[in-house]
């Protein structure tokens, strides 16, 4: 899988994932002297981290044939100024109405825990995840 990205002045980036040609931008935030207006490098990480979640646990879900359409991540990031860094991502996982058992929860979440982002985020950075089942 490959990336490209290219500069375009003003703090912003344009990235193109060459399989699918899908073009992604993003703007330094205001507070680190960008325009804010897409998302910044580092709400991708968050953004990475929720969606990795969600979808691992998609697999979990479909491979016990369970269905959690429906299911949403909302992550909060929170940044350390010195260095400049991540220094938590709070994630709270709201589940479908469906009729889970308290055995399909808990193998759920154990999937979430191994998403791949969360596993290559650096053991420094805080992050917490909650489940709601509704």
């Amino acid at each position: 899988m490959t990336i490209s990205i290219e500069y375009q002045g003003e703090l912003r980036t344009q990235a193109t994932h060459i399989r699918s040609s899908n073009n992604m931008i993003t703007d330094a935030p205001i507070d680190n002297r960008g325009k804010g207006e897409s998302f910044s490098p580092t709400d991708l990480v968050a953004t990475a981290l929720g969606s990795c979640i969600l979808t691992i646990m998609g697999i979990k879900a479909k491979d016990k044939g369970l269905d959690m359409s429906g299911a949403t991540a909302s992550v909060t990031k929170v940044m350390a100024s010195n260095p400049r860094r991540i220094a938590q991502l709070n994630v709270i996982i709201n589940m479908p109405a469906n009729d889970f058992s308290e055995k399909d929860k808990k193998i759920l979440e154990k999937a979430a825990h191994g998403c791949p982002v969360k596993r290559s985020l650096h053991p420094d950075l805080e992050e917490s995840i909650t489940f709601i089942w509704a």
